[in-house]
């Protein structure tokens, strides 16, 4: 690296109380060389979660007023880092081991003096009250990550690291609501000059997953497809999306097949992927618009 690093790990939060303690605790807890500082942007908590990020010795930084964006948020925190190298690390993302930080920043320090183009993320497990397809659906995309590997494309912001000059000069997109990271990560990836190297860290290991119900589903995926079809350009197909939710099924009856007690998750399956799968068209086709 030409300058000494410096890490600005950058929380994101909004009513986590069950997690902040144990990530913060987590993070400073880390076995590591490196000089970091901690910075909480807590959006409007109505819970105890500032309380109890404030027993830490963390910077609060404040998020931009107004209706939250995403991107506009990360930029801001982005700009307000002090650090050379820029960590997200999302509140309920909490860091597994004491070397998560060494694992995560490695490749950004590996070049020596010449600070690479890279963009690194983490490995995402399931918490332990995980859904059996909750489960399922985070070691296919984390775990070894040859299976993310045969994906067009996948990037994942609540554990990762950059340096914070690629950030400030290309920042995020403010405009967009949801999967901010992705369309960053995918615009600067295909940049034909200075292209930016997304790595994925199946060493560094942090605890995140949702227990989304049905409703919630919903509404993130049919976001996500809102966002993906600015992103990708792709047109909406609906025959394509059932189809997928078919694979998707079948693949989610094998995986349950061999854990007998997780079959009371057999039949919740094909709902689960079609609530997904027509969301996601939906939003596609709004993204259209």
């Amino acid at each position: 690296m030409s300058e000494r690093p410096f890490v600005s790990i950058l929380v994101r939060a909004h009513n986590d109380e069950q997690f902040i303690e144990r990530t913060l605790r987590a993070i400073f807890a880390q076995k590591t060389d490196l000089k970091f500082e901690v910075v909480v942007c807590d959006d409007a908590s109505t819970d105890r979660t500032r309380e109890i990020a404030a027993k830490f010795p963390v910077r609060f930084f404040e998020r931009p007023a107004g209706p939250y964006k995403p991107g506009r948020t990360c930029n801001a925190l982005v700009r307000a880092a002090e650090g050379n190298i820029v960590v997200f690390n999302n509140a309920d993302a909490t860091p597994l081991d004491e070397d998560w930080l060494n694992a995560l920043v490695r490749p950004l320090t590996d070049g020596g003096h010449e600070a690479p183009r890279v963009f690194a993320f983490a490995n995402q497990l399931p918490r332990p009250d995980a859904q059996a397809l909750v489960r399922k659906d985070s070691e296919r995309a984390f775990g070894d990550g040859k299976v993310q590997a045969t994906w067009r494309f996948f990037f994942s912001l609540a554990s990762s690291a950059t340096l914070k000059r690629i950030l400030v000069e290309t920042p995020f997109d403010e405009s967009i609501q949801y999967s901010e990271d992705v369309e960053w990560a995918w615009r600067n990836s295909r940049r034909s000059d200075n292209p930016v190297r997304i790595v994925y860290c199946p060493d560094a290991h942090v605890e995140h997953s949702h227990n989304y119900t049905l409703r919630e589903l919903a509404r993130r995926f049919r976001g996500e497809g809102k966002a993906d079809q600015v992103i990708f350009g792709d047109k909406p197909s609906l025959f394509r999306e059932l189809l997928g939710a078919a694979r998707e099924t079948l693949r989610d009856w094998a995986y349950l097949a061999r854990r007998p007690k997780d079959w009371l998750a057999i039949p919740s399956a094909p709902v689960r992927r079609l609530v997904q799968r027509i969301s996601h068209w939906r939003g596609m086709r709004e993204g259209e618009t």
